[in-house]
């Protein structure tokens, strides 16, 4: 455990070492300060401002209620704000089911080229041609991963690819003149499933798992009728595994004239060695976060990509990028059965840059190993901490590992405790209590960016954890110990935010 450097500061220390922050952080004000130099506001700019404020002048305050500080304070707040935060480029996210990885740097170089970021879609499409280029081939390359016969690039995120499915396949049950009621969901399916459903006024159906974490196929037949517009299936699942009856699954669904809906959020156990289509998906969202590095969170643009087979192709939203037989691409609007525009414009132009240069400069064997590496580092990580934590599913893991509390219960210590003190050990804590299905889930994705001697680093800190727990479990509930401040109230935190700083 050597590599293990741990400080263990409680009680008084940790709280004097809170006030010397936060007087460091929030009250460095000084009247008459200041980190600029500006001429003095003559009557005739006084004037000249008031002119320009029109009806707002009256509004203006000659005092504002800002910090008085100098430049390089206001620098050294701002840059000590950043180091309390967690990055990816400091550390890794072992966030199983959200799949926080590196992001390439070179996609942001060319997200940023003054030909790209310059360009405005009101502008005529001869001007357009190399942005076309590039949506052209990230639709027909994401066609071709996840084995569909087109693919939309308008929505804005993973939910909102599942609303624009399960618009598709709305528009696909009115044209065949059908009424259905229900969707299908299986228990360990992504939460943004059922509510998609539900979103769309269908009756909720869920549909159970065996002993090995799997679909249950004789649930699912019984459940599965003509008054069933749909399954939607999350696959590896959120627990980590691997449907092998997908197939199956889906001739049940198409055998009832239902259609497949795919969450293609854990596609980073699969690109390059399965593809959904293949399997009988007719419509599967991309989160090209998740499994094309673009970036991830933060409230900023996303790309949930859109890929449906021949069954639902016709229904994609216009415009899709096309090419005539000249080679010139333009937008193709003449989709007659096209559930209309989701987005504004054409959709996330940035991420499509990014995801086409990661998918460029990987290739297919690129993204084949980035798959296979994200399974070999969640197994590796399975088979390091299955001695030191209970293990709920003895089957194998793709992408993301599933453990439990089971064990640190007796010693009173549960999966938040644990979570909390990983963060004195400087590693980001994984999902929690997520699967539902899976009382005190730990679940860990360490993706295919973690290297070995990261994987040990953290594995080392939980066995630690574990050790903590039967010898000081006082030490891990009362957990984290070096960070600014102490365990929030969470709960009340989202319910009651206090979203502004008042001066003390």
């Amino acid at each position: 455990m050597s590599d293990i450097k741990c400080a263990t500061l409680k009680g008084s220390e940790a709280r004097s070492g809170l006030k010397f922050t936060e007087a460091l952080i929030f009250e460095r004000s000084v009247k008459g300060r200041k980190g600029v130099d500006l001429p003095p506001l003559t009557q005739i700019a006084k004037e000249d401002l008031n002119s320009m404020l029109g009806p707002h002048a009256r509004n203006a305050q000659d005092d504002l209620l800002l910090p008085e500080v100098s430049e390089p304070e206001a620098c050294m707040h701002y840059v000590r704000l950043s180091q309390m935060n967690f990055s990816i480029d400091t550390n890794a996210y072992p966030l199983g089911s959200c799949t926080m990885k590196y992001n390439p740097k070179i996609n942001e170089w060319a997200g940023r080229l003054s030909s790209f970021a310059s360009l405005h879609p009101y502008m005529p499409e001869d001007k357009l041609q190399g942005a076309l280029s590039l949506m052209w081939d990230l639709q027909n390359w994401l066609s071709e991963i996840g084995g569909f016969a087109q693919t939309s690039l308008q929505p804005a995120a993973g939910a909102h690819g599942e609303f624009l499915g399960m618009l598709m396949i709305n528009a696909a049950l009115k044209a065949r003149k059908e009424s259905r009621h229900k969707v299908l969901v299986p228990i360990s399916a992504h939460g943004t499933n059922p509510a998609t459903a539900a979103a769309f006024g269908y009756q909720v159906t869920p549909v159970s798992m065996n002993d090995q974490g799997r679909i249950d196929l004789a649930d699912l037949r019984s459940k599965m009728d003509n008054d069933t517009a749909a399954i939607m299936i999350t696959n590896p699942s959120t627990l980590g595994i691997f449907e092998s009856d997908i197939s199956e699954i889906c001739r049940i669904v198409h055998e009832h004239g239902g259609y497949v809906y795919g969450d293609g959020a854990n596609l980073n156990a699969l690109m390059g060695k399965t593809r959904p289509g293949d399997a009988g998906i007719d419509v599967m969202h991309f989160n090209l976060h998740k499994t094309f590095t673009t970036p991830h969170g933060g409230g900023g643009p996303g790309c949930g990509a859109v890929g449906a087979a021949a069954s639902l192709a016709d229904f994609l939203p216009a415009p899709l990028a096309a090419k005539n037989a000249q080679g010139t691409y333009y937008f193709d609007y003449e989709r007659p059965k096209a559930v209309g525009k989701i987005r504004s414009f054409y959709g996330n132009f940035g991420m499509m840059i990014r995801a086409w240069t990661y998918i460029r400069e990987m290739g297919c064997e690129g993204l084949k190993s980035a798959s296979e590496f994200a399974v070999l580092n969640a197994n590796y990580v399975r088979a390091r901490l299955k001695d030191f934590y209970d293990l709920p599913f003895e089957t194998d893991c793709l992408h993301e590992v599933v453990l439990t509390d089971k064990k640190q219960k007796q010693f009173g210590v549960s999966t938040l405790d644990i979570a909390k003190r990983l963060i004195d050990y400087g590693i980001h804590p994984p999902t929690i209590y997520f699967p539902l299905v899976v009382p005190g889930a730990l679940m860990i994705e360490p993706t295919e960016t973690m290297s070995k001697q990261g994987i040990d680093i953290m594995c080392n800190a939980l066995i630690s954890i574990a050790q903590e727990c039967e010898n000081n479990a006082d030490l891990v509930k009362n957990a984290p110990h070096t960070t600014t401040i102490k365990r929030l109230n969470e709960a009340q935190a989202a319910r009651n935010p206090i979203l502004t700083w008042t001066a003390g």
